[in-house]
């Protein structure tokens, strides 16, 4: 009986959902401009009757449905802001369209992750419309500044804004692209610069100088040694160590180079720490420097400086833990009964990319998994799109993991 007034619902308020996912679209989130968004979701969550709607000091927009108490609560969760969509001439449909066409919806950020966002907004909506009764409170969270990496908007909601409000959450649903799988985990990530310096001299006469490129060579050498030696997790893959960037100061043709910066990508294993990677190539630095007395370099975890669209600054570190969930966790278990009782069949999964699950799981301890309708084949790429027939499965299913989640 309620598989079947979900399923009817979620027919019946489809069109509805997909108008609304097309506007969202055609609202453009950058990382640090996602005001209008926030304003977007928060006016349709107040007229879908949510019992509860604000935007926190970050720019973050929550809705919550409160239950009646006494019973485990659940937090789906999205991003608002979305990458730059690039040469728009690559671009079969415009980015900012929110075209509907051969089963798809469209634009930057339908597969990364609008269309998720919009099927977990909707299903609050089904579960009042369906009058399901609840006990835990069922939280929406469309947090900001996802893209740059630095977790600055699930931070502050997690820190501040959900205490402040006397909310928690008891399980996190991730909207990250999944293809209606359950995600349960992914690798962490740092990002790592090396700096080596040098002293400039005229291009014509080189022994004059010290060639900081130069320097930065037997580095890159012994970066690639070692990242044929890093460990693998039987579930989450291989960590990985990956030159991303390379640069040099002054620059100029003539002049040989006293600075040469390199910028590497770091994924981690759960047992792996940022202090430790960052460790790895410090001893490679310290090596170098004892057997050449003009080796000079440094190395550092990034940090970078992120405002928010409401003016809030703060400084953060790149880097994100590693996280997995079991798949006889009590919780994943639950949420596979839920979606089998609406007809689905998912598959257990982790991400290759970090999501602000690192946070949640990797630091807080709080389960997160990961069921959306998204595809992570489209995202960040012009073919960007969502499929209409899995964000009707999805409202679906989020509204059945909610009800047995928080029942």
């Amino acid at each position: 009986m309620m598989k079947q007034r979900i399923l009817d619902t979620s027919d019946r308020l489809f069109d509805e959902m997909l108008d609304f996912a097309g506007e969202l679209i055609r609202t453009p989130s950058p990382s640090g401009g996602e005001k209008a968004l926030a304003e977007l979701c928060a006016a349709q969550m107040r007229q879908l009757g949510y019992d509860e709607v604000f935007i926190d000091a970050i720019g973050n927009v929550v809705g919550v449905l409160r239950g009646s108490g006494g019973g485990p609560s659940l937090m789906f969760n999205s991003h608002m802001d979305h990458v730059d969509p690039g040469n728009e001439a690559l671009w079969q449909y415009p980015p900012f369209g929110g075209v509907v066409a051969g089963g798809y919806l469209h634009g930057r950020a339908a597969s990364d992750v609008k269309g998720g966002l919009a099927a977990q907004i909707y299903a609050g909506a089904l579960l009042r419309q369906v009058g399901i009764l609840h006990k835990g409170d069922i939280i929406f969270s469309g947090v900001v500044q996802e893209e740059p990496a630095e977790m600055l908007g699930i931070r502050h909601l997690c820190e501040q804004t959900l205490p402040e409000r006397q909310l928690r959450f008891d399980l996190m649903l991730s909207s990250e692209a999944t293809g209606l799988n359950l995600f349960l985990g992914h690798r962490g990530r740092v990002e790592l610069e090396i700096v080596t310096e040098g002293r400039t001299s005229h291009g014509s006469a080189p022994w004059r100088g010290i060639n900081a490129v130069g320097k930065m060579l037997p580095v890159l050498m012994a970066v690639e040694q070692l990242a044929g030696t890093l460990p693998t997790h039987p579930v989450l893959g291989q960590a990985t160590l990956a030159l991303t960037n390379i640069s040099c100061s002054p620059g100029r043709l003539s002049i040989i180079p006293d600075v040469c910066s390199v910028a590497l990508d770091r994924r981690l294993l759960p047992e792996e720490t940022p202090a430790q990677a960052l460790a790895q190539i410090e001893a490679i630095l310290a090596e170098l420097a004892a057997s050449d007395a003009d080796f000079k370099a440094t190395a550092r975890i990034r940090n970078v400086r992120e405002t928010s669209w409401t003016g809030l600054v703060a400084d953060c570190a790149k880097q994100m833990e590693a996280w997995l969930i079991r798949p006889e966790h009590p919780l994943v278990i639950e949420t596979a009964k839920a979606l089998h009782a609406v007809g689905q069949t998912p598959d257990f999964g982790i991400w290759d990319f970090a999501t602000d699950a690192s946070y949640v799981t990797g630091v807080l301890g709080i389960p997160t998994i990961g069921y959306s309708p998204m595809e992570e084949q489209y995202a960040h790429t012009p073919s960007d799109r969502v499929s209409l027939e899995m964000m009707k499965k999805a409202l679906a299913g989020n509204a059945a993991i909610a009800e047995r989640i928080t029942g």
